[in-house]
Parts: C-alpha cells; sequence; structure tokens
C-alpha cells in the first residue's frame, strides 16, 4: 500500500515520488486521521480507496476536532476529515463554507449516531412498555443504587467531561431526584465503562450516558431511548444545559442535541481530486458495521490501517456501493 502514515512511517517525499505516476487524477491528498478508533478507521480505508481506487497519493496525518478544522480553515490542509463532529465548530465551518473554502461533501458518514440516555438490551427486550426516557424515570426502583437501594441509579459523564455539566442539568431538568434517582459519578471512563460491562454481562439493569459509534456500544448491544421532550432549541441548550450549574438556573427538559458529523474538504481538493469526491459524497458506514468493526479493533489491540482491511474484505457488498464497478475492481486486487 502507498499512503503514508506520519506515526508510523518517514520519507514522504519518497512516497510522493515514487507515487506519481499513480496520482494523474487527484494528486497529493491529505487525510485528517483523528484521535478516536472510528475516525482512525475511516481515514484508512479512505486512504486504501483513494490510493487503489483513484490513484491518489494519500498522507495521513494526526488530528483531532478543533485542530484539525482550525488548520483546514487557517491553512487549507488537511485535505479532508472524514468524521468531523460539527458542534463544536459550526458557525466557522457554515462561515467557511459560505465563502467557499471548505465543503461537506457528506453530512451523515455514520448512520445511527450520537449521544444519549442507553439501557442494557435485555432490559428493553423485558420492558417495551418503557420505550422512552420519560417512562423510564417514573421507574426508580428498577435501576437500585448500590449504596441506597431505595434510589435509583443513573450514571453521568466522570468530572471534567463536558457531557458531565449536560447531564447534571439534564438531571435536575426532568426533576429526577425528586423522582428518586441518584446521578452517580463514575469517576472515569474506565469506570462508567466497567459499571455497563458488569451489569451487560450479569444481565442487571444499567441506565446512564454513552455515545456512539462506540466499541461497548457495539459489543453490548446497547440500546438508546429517544426522550418524548423534543429538542428546546438552541438558547436553553448552549446557555444553559450545556454550562455548568451555577450558569444554568433553569434547564428546561429537552431531547439531546442532535450529533451532527460531517466528511469536510477543502477548496483546493474539490478543484483537483475529480471523480474522487463522489467517493466521499457515496461513503456512508451503517452504524451497526461501524460498531462491529470497533469491536474488532478493541478485541484484537487492531490498528486503524488492520481495520480498513478487515472491513474492506468483510464488507465488500457496503463499500463497493460507494465506487464504480472498475474503481472497485482495482481496489479488490490490490488488497
Amino acid at each position: 500500500m502507498k499512503f503514508t502514515n506520519l506515526l508510523t512511517a518517514g520519507g514522504f517525499a519518497l512516497a510522493a515520488t515514487t507515487g506519481a505516476a499513480f496520482a494523474q487524477e487527484c494528486g497529493d491528498v491529505s487525510i485528517a486521521n483523528m484521535n478516536w478508533a472510528s475516525a482512525e478507521l475511516m481515514a484508512n480505508v479512505d486512504a486504501i480507496i483513494l490510493e487503489e481506487g483513484f490513484d491518489c497519493n494519500v498522507e495521513l496525518v494526526p488530528g483531532a476536532t478543533e485542530t484539525t478544522f482550525a488548520s483546514m480553515n487557517e491553512k487549507g490542509q488537511p485535505d479532508v476529515a472524514p468524521e468531523l463532529w460539527i458542534n463544536a465548530v459550526r458557525t466557522a465551518l457554515e462561515a467557511a463554507k459560505a465563502e467557499g473554502t471548505l465543503a461537506a461533501l457528506n453530512g451523515g458518514p455514520i448512520t445511527g449516531l450520537g449521544e444519549g440516555w442507553w439501557v442494557t438490551p435485555k432490559f428493553a427486550e423485558e420492558h417495551p412498555e418503557l420505550d422512552t426516557v420519560e417512562k423510564l424515570l417514573a421507574h426508580p426502583e428498577m435501576f437500585p443504587y448500590a449504596e441506597d437501594e431505595s434510589k435509583g441509579a443513573f450514571y453521568g459523564c466522570p468530572a471534567g467531561w463536558g457531557c458531565q455539566l449536560v447531564n447534571a442539568n439534564l438531571f435536575r431538568a426532568f426533576d429526577m431526584e425528586e423522582k428518586g434517582w441518584v446521578l452517580v459519578d463514575p469517576g472515569s471512563a474506565a469506570g462508567l465503562d466497567g459499571s455497563l460491562a458488569k451489569a451487560a454481562e450479569r444481565g442487571d439493569n444499567w441506565f446512564g450516558y454513552y455515545w456512539s459509534p462506540t466499541s461497548i456500544i457495539g459489543k453490548y448491544g446497547m440500546v438508546m431511548l429517544p426522550f418524548e421532550a423534543e429538542y428546546a432549541g438552541d438558547d436553553n441548550w448552549n446557555n444553559c444545559v450545556a454550562l455548568a450549574e451555577q450558569d444554568c438556573d433553569d434547564p428546561q427538559p429537552t431531547a439531546w442535541i442532535a450529533s451532527e458529523v460531517n466528511t469536510v474538504v477543502t477548496d483546493e481538493f474539490m478543484a483537483k481530486s475529480g471523480p474522487a469526491s463522489d467517493y466521499f459524497k457515496a461513503r456512508v458506514f451503517p452504524g451497526e458495521v461501524m460498531n462491529g468493526m470497533l469491536v474488532y479493533m478493541s478485541d484484537n489491540q487492531a490498528t486503524g490501517e488492520d481495520a480498513a482491511y478487515e472491513f474492506l474484505i468483510q464488507h465488500e457488498e457496503i463499500w463497493t456501493q460507494w465506487v464504480p464497478a472498475e474503481v472497485a475492481d482495482k481496489i479488490k486486487s490490490a488488497l
């Protein structure tokens, strides 16, 4: 494989030279290899498909949401952010799109993603009548808190996470303390994961915050409950729910803000990429498949590159729909 990962290999200049003969259509392309598993998988899948299918010369560069966006917005590099969670950069992204310096080629590269409140699949199957957050909140007795079994345990985020503030304010907005609930701080990411895994493996009930795509959601088949409440607006969310409790006097009940992910590219990429841009428009990972791949990465300690090859080999029926048949044939011959 020709693409260069700056974390594991050097000599991009050599790769660019040796790959020049293969880069007639879209030339050199830099892709953000962001620092979480699903984004790492997507970046590596993109790299293989662009290299082998569209004769691009791909460089993977380390990234994260805000730093990658800032670099794209200010410097025009990297060319592609495969999985950009845009809530954190929405205003600046809209301005860049209006100016024509950045473009969102895909407004939903993964289905079924998002943050919210989850239960185990066993609970969802045994209690189909409790199929919304509000219905479940009437039954704290079904989720006994270990330190006081007269109360129900709701697992929020560890202290210091942004979602800790959101969960604490929603806990107040839905009057959960008055309804018999305790907001449990799991202490750490490992504590949150451990509480969920322990309950799922023992068949116990568990109710709390998590997000998808993640390996633990895929491994245990967790079920996210919808809110009956509608989203109560950006003012309530941004100027109250997402703030510290002392800055949010009167949080209103609300559904979780929609999580939006885009595949974002630079204007330079649009000018040079040719048919490769159509690939990004078509490239959508089904949520269940993505979660399954994250389980594979976790269980096998697989890198993004390892997982990308596994995905391309095991899910040909998905990715071959993203590219023309002749491009798919070139990729298959390279695997």
